[in-house]
């Protein structure tokens, strides 16, 4: 068979939605950097209302010593994405695809029924942090507000209808927003630099305060999203597709890049947060704040800057829109990747928004006005139990030959995935358990 008759046959599977792998063929020599910009849609997940909570506990209650846990958990994130980033380039297909075709019909299901589960949950965080964001700014009900953040999240993803560009474009415009807004308050909270400094060098307490190590649980619980493996892998997968062996290393070598500045600004801006929690709340004494109305109310007066207060609903605004948006499209590439079904984008959209809106309003008037807190804290759970059953298959097939051929992780990079995927499900059950038992 020809390449140019391959090439077809590649085109050809691809346009009829089945998974494909990678051709090797003479394609057109494109730069690295045209393959960037699926990071922006990742690194949201980064940001989203559960990272507020814990990030403003932390702050709040223990200064800048738990900087270190933000670091390591994006360390570990940044890790696990780039291996699902490479596992989409290399095999054609997203987690979600390679789980359908390599596990039982039965495992298939339960894998499929749990990912929806975390992804419903964290979306009904994220909806209902856009919420608590607009009642903040502008004085309106919860309820009212889970409804316009479904609007606005339909609205944003319309963008999509032609290419992902213009949907990560503005993505990335809110990224910078909220960039902007932490700046900002940064230098209106003035923080002790050098503690700052301090902070990101692990404390031994660590090991010894059984509040740190709750909270040091939660960071990397709110940190690496199940949903986030699934939609990286998803986002990148095209572009292995007939792709030469020269052009797969420039792929790869974009994706990479891409993810990795993606997620430095993610982390950056959680230690923004937690950095402003300390210098505001900490030093003030107020050591128990880990609630988004509770930070908003008293954030103003303690700074004396009435706009303090308007930038940080905004950034949290922004940082539920573009949650809500990346969990949509995780929620699609789910559907799709383990039912194999296919449906127009406006009907996904639609579905997925759906999925959200009831349990939203339902958890609206469970928890009422003031529980977002324990809103956020009980999405963390569900996503501790998921995380561990998309870490797992991630890991193994990267290290699979028969998958990836000379591409497979190794030495090293295996040995580091191994690592983090061990203290990430350990970590999350110990979070789950000490949730579960009250302590």
């Amino acid at each position: 068979m020809s390449a140019d008759a391959i090439s077809r046959e590649a085109s050809d599977e691809s346009a009829s939605g089945e998974p494909t792998s990678p051709i090797l063929v003479n394609a057109p020599r494109k730069r690295w950097f045209t393959f960037m910009g699926a990071g922006s849609l990742i690194a949201v997940g980064y940001m989203d209302p559960g990272n507020w909570a814990t990030a403003l506990g932390s702050g709040s209650k223990y200064g800048y010593e738990l900087l270190s846990v933000v670091l390591i958990a994006s360390l570990m994130g940044l890790l696990l994405q780039r291996i699902a980033a490479k596992v989409g380039v290399i095999t054609g297909r997203d987690l979600a695809q390679l789980c359908r075709e390599r596990c039982g019909k039965r495992t298939n299901i339960f894998l499929w029924v749990t990912c929806e589960i975390s992804i419903i949950a964290c979306d009904v965080a994220e909806v209902v942090g856009s919420a608590v964001a607009l009642q903040l700014l502008f004085g309106i009900s919860l309820t009212s507000g889970v409804l316009i953040s479904a609007v606005a999240t339909l609205v944003m993803l319309l963008l999509q209808i032609r290419s992902q560009r213009p949907l990560q474009v503005a993505i990335s415009f809110l990224i910078l927003l909220i960039g902007i807004c932490f700046v900002i308050q940064l230098s209106l909270a003035n923080p002790q630099w050098g503690a700052v400094a301090g902070g990101l060098v692990p404390s031994p307490e660590l090991l010894r305060d059984a509040g740190m190590v709750w909270l040091a649980a939660g960071i990397l619980g709110a940190t690496v999203m199940p949903h986030n493996l699934y939609l990286h892998s998803a986002l990148v997968k095209q572009h292995g597709v007939g792709a030469s062996e020269g052009q797969v290393q420039q792929i790869l070598k974009g994706v990479n890049v891409d993810t990795t500045l993606s997620l430095g600004v993610a982390f950056t801006i959680n230690a923004a947060l937690l950095i402003v929690a300390a210098a505001v709340f900490n030093v003030s004494g107020h050591t128990e704040v880990n609630d988004l109305a509770d930070a908003h109310r008293l954030i103003s007066p303690l700074l004396g800057n009435q706009w303090a207060s308007i930038l940080f609903a905004s950034a949290l605004l922004a940082c539920g829109i573009n949650a809500t948006v990346t969990g949509t499209l995780a929620g699609q590439v789910v559907m799709e990747g383990f039912l194999k079904l296919k449906m127009a984008l406006w009907a996904r959209a639609l579905l997925t928004r759906g999925l959200a809106i009831g349990p939203a309003l339902l958890c609206v008037g469970v928890f009422g006005d003031n529980g977002s807190n324990e809103l956020l804290v009980a999405s963390q759970v569900v996503l501790s139990l998921q995380l561990p059953l998309a870490v797992i298959p991630l890991v193994a097939f990267a290290a699979s030959k028969e998958l990836m051929g000379k591409y497979r992780i190794r030495g090293g990079t295996w040995a580091l995935a191994r690592l983090c995927s061990s203290i990430i499900v350990l970590l999350n059950f110990v979070l789950l358990a000490q949730i579960l038992s009250g302590e």
